[in-house]
């Protein structure tokens, strides 16, 4: 009875290793930053909350995962409260993210390179106001947390406000398209 006992527990072990374990993300320590603006260079930045997440790491390597974003979650960070207030309401309206529509945002993992001097390439899908698109970014794993920088093309997620992508003639009202997420995700 010892001797099966002992081979279960292997065969458990080894099983987990093969196909991946889920890692637990601590949201207390994970974060995700956005930064966006016009042509002319005004930027603004601010916080979006992750709602929840698994990722599957196998030997090593990160083969999996699923990230929900709360898109009502969205903060302002470099606007005095009644201009942050303002800018937050204009980007949750359906002219941006019509966040009363579309509450969330996701990614998912499809596969990623081996880490190689702690840095891996992760193919991934994001899923913004209902329209999933492929992306692809650059991971850095620093013991038991991963960070990445991920550029989201808003015009191909009809995101079409002051986008030169749609519209013509907007000269310096122009609002890139380009929106620059910086995640932090920390597991236990």
């Amino acid at each position: 009875m010892k001797y099966i006992s002992s081979f279960l527990t292997a065969l458990l072990f080894v099983g987990a290793t093969a196909f991946g374990q889920s890692a637990t993300i601590d949201k207390a320590n994970s974060s995700i930053a956005w930064q966006g603006g016009n042509i002319t260079g005004k930027l603004h930045n601010g916080a979006i909350a992750l709602s929840s997440g698994k990722l599957k790491v196998t030997e090593g390597r990160i083969t999996g995962g699923t990230f929900v974003i709360d898109m009502t979650s969205m903060t302002n960070a470099d606007l005095p409260q009644g201009l942050g207030d303002q800018l937050m309401g204009h980007l949750m309206s359906a002219d941006f993210f019509d966040v009363e529509k579309f509450p969330v945002a996701t990614l998912e993992i499809r596969s990623a390179t081996a880490f190689k001097g702690g840095k891996a390439t992760v193919s991934a899908v994001a899923t913004i106001k209902g329209n999933a698109n492929p992306v692809e970014f650059e991971v850095v794993q620093k013991g038991k947390t991963y960070e990445a920088e991920l550029v989201i093309d808003r015009a191909q997620y009809d995101v079409r406000y002051g986008s030169g992508s749609f519209f013509d003639n907007l000269g310096d009202n122009a609002i890139l398209d380009e929106i620059t997420l910086n995640v932090v995700i920390s597991t236990l």
